[in-house]
């Protein structure tokens, strides 16, 4: 500790160094890291009167003093530091009790790469949180930085503001009650390894310079099943090349494509060898590939590798092969016979097959089935029994799972996509794989999904979002849309899948879709990019799923109202409850039925229907004209919303949009009270049209002739 003359208090507690300037009783907190930095000022308050922080007064080095107004202390700051872990305790000195008010205002400087969170669970919590573009809420607790898989947890006090200002800073503001003992404590920690600790043994950074975002494409299994032929899946990609390619639509994915493949279940197929099913697939699968690639889109394809249902290809290989105590082949569903992970020859026979694929047919994204699941019949499980194990080739292999997930990605190449399916992001598919499907298909054989389907579809997502865009992009499965659902439960499906940026695969015979059935699969694309703010899995169906935008020119949040139940009910929030100001005033626009819902303050409820969902924009109310809402995409100007700004000295709003040739959109804006709009003028070749609707809402028509970045300028005038 330096002289108390100078008023200078200097600690090394665990690995943190902590420093404190009586002149301005401002704080340092540095991690020997030297990743993390706490800095600020603190005051504090009792009575309605200013106290001070200062030195201690005494010998005891580990603490601070709370000096009244009349120069006595009266309480104490005291930190505690073991390794990474910081904390600080706000308490009274002997037979004091009087209420106050500690606070911290400064700044937090962490790894650049790092975003604001929240990793600390609330009980009885109703909100799933989300971000784009790094945004700020009252919820968050932490910063987690995903490329080193490291943490800063700010944990206790009655409040924290957390205010991102780049590269890696963020304004802090840090509030303690010391009449309140749960709310008396701040504490800081620096925890490496967040993800790999906690759940994800393998965790990886996702390479974004080969899946820079969610995968998006076409799939035949849930609605052809095991019939789909060459000519069936190109004729589909025909109608997508037209109707979901300009709207983001990437690659075209074959499934059921190998021999005796037309016929369920899949362990009859024969998922081992490179023969195409000659019926379905008589051109071969290289002239497929370069079908679907003539068509504009990549080409996808799925394997079953774990085992097969070829008689002949099992007795030409039986040593490759799993065999019980009583010498019979042992089955699983990938095949009638299930491979033996721990022969060489079976691991190199793994890994040429999909180099074949990859580097001689032209296929670019691998869907790698029958990897995890719920049970014994997905080989992550299988091959962890000890009874399984006993019948190895080499009982004593450590990693029999992974060497096979490690000979795909040798196979496919480190260019090529690679989706697990199922996906378990505790094993070692996270360190391999781009993707991960995160549930059970969306259909039972031979049916169209039903509720059942979609619930669990929900379900699984909540649980595993806390994984997406972190550790690799979520396959919810298809997005399917067709007339075999109510258009209430195609709504809650299209938003299940797309308001957290998961990967979006339609499934739908594409012809056959209704042209508002076909405009959910396009307000669906492309994806956003969208992290979880909460990072750790959830357990409830949640009812509220919040999505919080943050852009240069704007804030706003997409907020979906879930009715996971078969009657209508009210459902809502309060504005607290999405970490958002509860006294200020927010406009809300509903997306699916397009309505405006007023602005509101504190609180909003509003009638969902069963099996539904509502989705609603949240703007916080301006004095000026604003954006309420676009119907282009679901997150209501996440994707294509690109300029915004209002010229308060010509009262115009002037901005522009990303729009899709020949397909119109609506940009909403709300006009408060005093406003009137003059004038709606766009880019030469660009119709525009504006029409004011029910309430304060203008809405502005903006119809292309090319796909382009569209220029609009709203004139108002004041009345």
């Amino acid at each position: 500790m330096g002289a108390l003359a100078a008023a200078l208090v200097s600690l090394t507690l665990g690995n943190w160094q902590v420093t404190f300037q009586e002149a301005d009783a401002r704080l340092d907190l540095v991690n020997a890291s030297g990743e993390a930095r706490v800095s600020g000022t603190l005051t504090f308050t009792s009575g309605g009167q200013d106290w001070r922080v200062v030195a201690p007064r005494d010998a005891v080095t580990n603490r601070l003093a709370l000096l009244d107004p009349r120069g006595n202390v009266q309480g104490y700051l005291a930190f505690q530091g073991e390794g990474d872990r910081l904390s600080l305790l706000a308490y009274h000195r002997t037979a004091q009790s009087y209420a106050g008010q500690l606070r911290m205002t400064g700044s937090v400087a962490f790894t650049p790469d790092s975003f604001a969170c929240r990793t600390q669970p609330l009980k009885g919590s109703r909100v799933l949180q989300m971000g784009t573009g790094r945004p700020d809420t009252d919820l968050n607790d932490s910063l987690f930085d995903p490329e080193r898989d490291r943490s800063l947890l700010l944990r206790g006090g009655s409040a924290r503001r957390l205010a991102t200002q780049g590269g890696g800073r963020y304004g802090l503001t840090l509030d303690a009650a010391i009449h309140e003992a749960a709310e008396a404590v701040w504490s800081f920690t620096v925890e490496r390894d967040y993800y790999r600790s906690r759940y994800v043994p393998y965790y990886k950074p996702i390479n974004r310079t080969r899946c820079p975002s969610p995968p998006t494409g076409w799939m035949s299994w849930n609605i052809y099943f095991d019939k789909a032929t060459a000519e069936d899946n190109l004729a589909e990609a025909r109608v997508g090349q037209k109707h979901l390619q300009p709207f983001g639509l990437e690659f075209w994915h074959i499934e059921s494509w190998q021999d005796n493949s037309d016929s369920l279940p899949v362990s009859n197929f024969d998922n081992l060898s490179l023969t195409p099913n000659p019926r379905q697939f008589p051109l071969g699968m290289k002239r497929l590939a370069d079908d679907i690639r003539a068509l504009g889109f990549r080409p996808g394809l799925w394997t079953a590798p774990f085992g097969t249902g070829s008689t002949n290809f099992y007795l030409a290989h039986k040593a490759w092969f799993l065999h019980g105590p009583d010498g019979k082949p042992l089955s699983t569903w990938n095949g009638k016979f299930t491979i033996d992970p721990t022969h060489p020859e079976m691991i190199n026979h793994l890994r040429e097959i999909h180099r074949i694929a990859s580097r001689e047919w032209g296929y670019e994204y691998f869907k790698i089935d029958g990897m995890s699941g719920r049970n014994q019949g997905y080989c992550a499980h299988f091959f962890e029994r000890p009874e399984i194990r006993a019948c190895f080739k080499d009982p004593a292999c450590p990693d029999p799972f992974e060497r096979c997930v490690r000979a795909f990605r040798e196979g496919i190449g480190e260019d090529r996509m690679f989706l697990a399916c199922q996906g378990h992001f505790t094993g070692p598919e996270a360190a391999y794989a781009d993707a991960s499907r995160t549930g059970a298909d969306i259909v039972h054989p031979n049916q169209p999904p039903k509720w059942p389907n979609l619930l669990n579809q929900a379900r699984c997502t909540l649980n595993q979002i806390f994984a997406n865009n972190i550790v690799f992009f979520a396959d919810p499965d298809t997005l399917m849309v067709g007339d075999y659902l109510g258009i209430e439960q195609a709504r809650l499906a299209a938003t299940v899948v797309a308001l957290p940026g998961q990967m979006m695969f339609s499934g739908d015979k594409l012809a056959e879709l209704k042209p508002e059935r076909m405009r959910l699969l396009q307000q669906a694309l492309p994806v956003c990019d969208v992290r979880p703010l909460d990072l750790f899995p959830v357990f409830d169906m949640l009812p509220v799923w919040a999505l919080h935008v943050r852009r240069p020119f704007a804030e706003w949040q997409v907020v979906a109202l879930f009715n996971w139940d078969d009657k209508d009910a009210e459902i809502g929030f309060s504005f607290d409850e999405l970490g958002l100001d509860g006294a200020a005033d927010y406009a809300l626009y509903e997306f699916w039925t397009g309505t405006y819902q007023g602005v509101r303050k504190a609180r909003f409820d509003m009638p969902v229907p069963g099996h539904g969902v509502r989705l609603l924009a949240v703007h916080r109310a301006q004095a000026v004209p604003h954006i309420l809402s676009s119907d282009r995409h679901i997150t209501q100007g996440g994707v294509e919303l690109t300029s915004l700004a209002w010229d308060g000295a010509r009262n115009a709003l002037t901005g522009s949009v990303k729009a899709v040739k020949d397909h119109a959109l609506t940009l909403r804006f709300r006009a408060p009270q005093g406003f009137a709009l003059a004038s709606a003028q766009s880019g030469d070749g660009i119709t525009c049209q504006a029409a004011a609707e029910a309430g304060e809402v203008v809405a502005v028509k903006l119809l292309s002739t090319t796909s382009q970045e569209v220029p609009f300028t709203l004139s108002w005038k004041r009345e």
